[in-house]
């Protein structure tokens, strides 16, 4: 509770949190309004494919020309300055940087950059969490051998989520699910770029003026996002994916204890310690009042009749039997929020969240029938949607991590609603992403066997 603390005295003494971030979108533009409050945290380098777009998100959060204008990385680093450029390498190798943000929501791009970054002596935080849905343990173990720390981002919804269930177990309650919410219903997982606006609820002139990517949004609706985001919290946490997907059942704040249980006890779960979604529409697509859309929840038991009594005396909502309630965060803010990640790598050694085993995996699922040679566009795209599933049942199948499923040719059709194998496409196997999953595969399928 002291880190804002911590990092006025790193000001005081010259001595910031020196960070360096690759990637320069909508989430980094986020972390760079905040950074300027934050006195004790010093972006050393900004690295984007356009320098000129991170210059121009920049000056739309408030910075002034004189503080991003260092010639150089080392003229940054001297200066308190920030150097802007397109050299991801050159950042990740300068030896002022403490902290590599990964934040190009690119995965194939995002693990070359981790890895790389470990080589070099540097702590990462991982704004780009589709990787971390299909590598994250391999990440994290990479980071443990090279005694650095890989963390997941905090003011994205896995590193609350996987805060609130921190919390419930160090206060001593068993967990019983978590997740967050969603705006769901079933016909949104055959949703496109071209169709995302009509369902989000924004018009497209909204959407331009907050430079939002289309394709991204459209990767939150169609259930790829709440699949990743699942996996990573699973994988964090230590619970499982749902055999057949998330059910995404509707509810609001209150409804949580009874629908997060199991369901020989009137919920929508197949046994205790899962994942899941809520809802935030009712299954004819009305609103649902006091909804948790934008936030996160753990559900917990009260497993003895003190505890049960406790939740009475002191009138906290429960499920209908007084045995399971819920704490929630109902609103997360981006980007916003990242500065709690480089305050606890930075100055206290501890990630906002790091796999520690491999529980789920997000799975490509056809949204169409596609044809041999047609070319798979990967999260948020118009073939295919990412789909959770029990990490275990992915490898047995052979089933194809929705991150690896970009721009890859299929090698015969594969019918609508059907997980990608790898049977099914000519993949890519050139990759730091492709190999570093193998290795991950490798790993736990022989932890399966044993």
């Amino acid at each position: 509770m002291n880190l804002f603390a911590k990092l006025q005295e790193r000001a005081a003494m010259g001595n910031p949190i020196r960070v360096g971030m690759i990637g320069a979108g909508k989430f980094g533009t986020m972390f760079l309004s905040q950074a300027l409050r934050l006195k004790g945290i010093h972006i050393v380098g900004v690295v984007d494919l356009n320098p000129g777009t991170a210059k121009s998100n920049m000056k739309l959060v408030g910075w002034e020309g004189e503080a991003y204008s260092a010639a150089s990385l080392n003229a940054g680093a001297a200066s308190g300055a920030t150097f802007v450029g397109d050299d991801w390498q050159a950042l990740i190798a300068h030896p002022a940087v403490e902290i590599i943000i990964e934040c190009t929501g690119n995965t194939i791009a995002a693990v070359t950059h981790a890895l790389t970054a470990f080589q070099n002596g540097k702590h990462v935080i991982n704004v780009t969490v589709e990787a971390d849905a299909f590598v994250g343990p391999g990440l994290a173990d990479r980071a443990r051998e090279a005694g650095v720390i890989y963390s997941m981002a905090y003011g994205d919804q896995p590193a609350l989520a996987s805060d609130l269930v921190d919390w419930a177990r160090a206060c001593g309650f068993s967990v019983v699910a978590a997740g967050r919410g969603h705006k769901w219903m079933p016909h949104y997982r055959q949703s496109t770029p071209d169709t995302v606006w009509d369902h989000w609820g924004l018009t497209r002139e909204q959407a331009e003026r907050g430079r939002l990517n289309p394709k991204i949004f459209n990767a939150l609706l169609d259930g790829s996002k709440p699949a990743i985001e699942s996996a990573a919290i699973a994988n964090v946490c230590g619970l499982d994916a749902p055999a057949d997907g998330l059910v995404f059942p509707s509810g609001g704040i209150d409804d949580v204890p009874n629908l997060a249980r199991a369901r020989a006890e009137g919920g929508v779960l197949d046994h205790k310690g899962m994942v899941d979604f809520i809802s935030c529409l009712t299954p004819d697509g009305a609103q649902i009042p006091h909804d948790i859309r934008k936030g996160v929840w753990v559900c917990f038991e009260g497993d003895t009749e003190y505890l049960r009594n406790c939740f009475e005396e002191y009138k906290v909502v429960t499920d209908d039997r007084g045995r399971y309630r819920c704490n929630y965060k109902r609103w997360h803010l981006i980007g916003l929020e990242l500065g709690i990640s480089v305050a606890s790598v930075g100055l206290r050694g501890e990630p906002t969240g790091a796999a520690q085993d491999f529980r789920a995996d997000v799975a490509a699922v056809t949204k169409r029938n596609l044809k041999k040679g047609e070319i798979l566009d990967g999260e948020g795209g118009y073939s295919v949607a990412g789909g959770l599933r029990p990490a275990s049942l992915s490898l047995e199948g052979g089933y194809v991590p929705l991150g690896l499923a970009h721009n890859v040719t299929l090698i015969r059709d594969v019918p609508e609603g059907q997980p990608i194998t790898w049977n099914d496409i000519k993949a890519d196997t050139n990759t730091d992403a492709y190999r570093l999953r193998r290795e991950v595969e490798t790993r736990f399928s022989k932890t399966a066997a044993a």
